[in-house]
């Protein structure tokens, strides 16, 4: 009882918290003469698996997430849940920058720029299934206004994925270094590359260390949580918010899972299959059009690798089987650390350049794009 009073009391803290920082900043922004546009304008577009059931901010977990809006005035600024991690931001197609909410809940964004309209791009690079990141707005030049974003890239995909489509370690330094927030960097990896040079919008369904039946050092009879579990839904972890897939359909879904599967003791080659079989099934059943591309990681050699190519072999060849002729197979190379290696042996950010650098020839033309 003791233990439940002093949690409680804490969460109202943290709250109570919270809700002063946010009333601290909306005085500074009126103080400062800025205005307050919230996540329900219309001027906002957004791209990726959001939870938007309230109209005073968006929730989202998985890395990718973008929101894309105009703005008139000089100045822009974005507000936040405090701890909602890291993002990159671009305005009027500019050098992307890296920008943060670890201990603030206002970030700007862009300043003293020519008194006109503007466009921003910020994309979410981490992976918020701890702290579940919540955008809460925009604020503007008093008197300014949001104005309508961009129109969108033309094309659509989703990536699902492990940690090398999340962009694990990207900018560690080392193989060395551990697993840090401030190392992950969703924008620099294969993934958004390659959908940046397809002109393509990216939606992910991915988390580190995860599989198609177990996870990263798991049990070899599978995990109960797994890629398998999490698809249906918004956000990673949540069961409450089912994932309306009329909201985005991909041209193309690209399938990079196995590596987590293969990990350490190995995977059992049936249920590995069978996890597969199952993921095929369910983006098939939402995306009857989308051709599904297969992708072999760049993580395995020897029987990992053997065994993670065997499966993807044997999925395509069911879904073939199924009179499926949509679905496709494509081979990372393997990295050998010429390019240098992330956190925890992940891919470098060199690495996630060449592998872009593989995966868009072969994507344009099987796409025709």
């Amino acid at each position: 009882m003791k233990q439940s009073f002093i949690v409680t009391m804490l969460a109202m803290l943290s709250l109570f918290i919270t809700q002063c920082a946010h009333s601290q900043v909306k005085s500074a922004g009126k103080s400062t003469n800025k205005d307050l546009f919230h996540p329900t304008d219309t001027n906002i577009k957004y791209i990726g698996r959001i939870e938007d059931s309230d109209p005073n901010f968006i929730k989202f977990t998985y890395p990718g997430v973008q929101i894309r809006t105009g703005f008139t005035g000089t100045s822009l600024e974005m507000m936040c849940k405090l701890h909602s991690g890291y993002f990159m931001a671009e305005i009027d197609g500019g050098e992307p920058f890296k920008i943060s909410f670890i201990g603030n809940t206002v970030t700007n964004l862009a300043r003293d720029l020519s008194d006109g309209t503007h466009q921003a791009i910020i994309t979410y690079i981490g992976e918020g299934y701890e702290n579940v990141p919540e955008f809460h707005g925009f604020f503007v030049d008093k008197g300014k206004t949001l104005a309508p974003a961009a129109p969108l890239p033309k094309h659509k995909i989703e990536f699902i994925g492990n940690s090398i489509t999340c962009g694990y370690g990207i900018e560690a330094n080392s193989e060395a270094e551990h697993y840090e927030e401030k190392t992950a960097n969703f924008y620099y990896t294969y993934a958004a590359r390659t959908a940046r040079n397809l002109d393509a919008q990216a939606v992910v369904v991915a988390r580190s260390g995860i599989g198609v039946y177990r996870s990263y050092n798991g049990p070899k009879t599978g995990d109960k949580v797994n890629m398998n579990t999490e698809y249906p839904y918004t956000l990673l972890y949540n069961d409450k918010h089912p994932w309306d897939f009329s909201r985005y359909t991909p041209e193309l879904v690209c399938i990079n899972l196995g590596t987590n599967d293969t990990s350490t003791q190995g995977a059992d080659s049936t249920l590995l299959v069978n996890g597969f079989k199952k993921l095929y099934h369910q983006v098939r059943s939402h995306y009857p059009q989308a051709k599904i591309v297969l992708l072999c990681g760049c993580m395995m050699s020897g029987e990992q690798l053997r065994s993670a190519k065997e499966a993807l072999d044997t999925t395509l060849s069911y879904a073939q089987q199924q009179g499926d002729k949509e679905v496709y197979r494509f081979d990372f190379t393997p990295h050998d650390g010429s390019l240098g290696y992330g956190a925890d042996w992940h891919p470098s950010m060199r690495q996630h350049e060449k592998m872009a650098n593989e995966l868009t020839p072969y994507l344009k033309k099987l796409m025709n794009w």
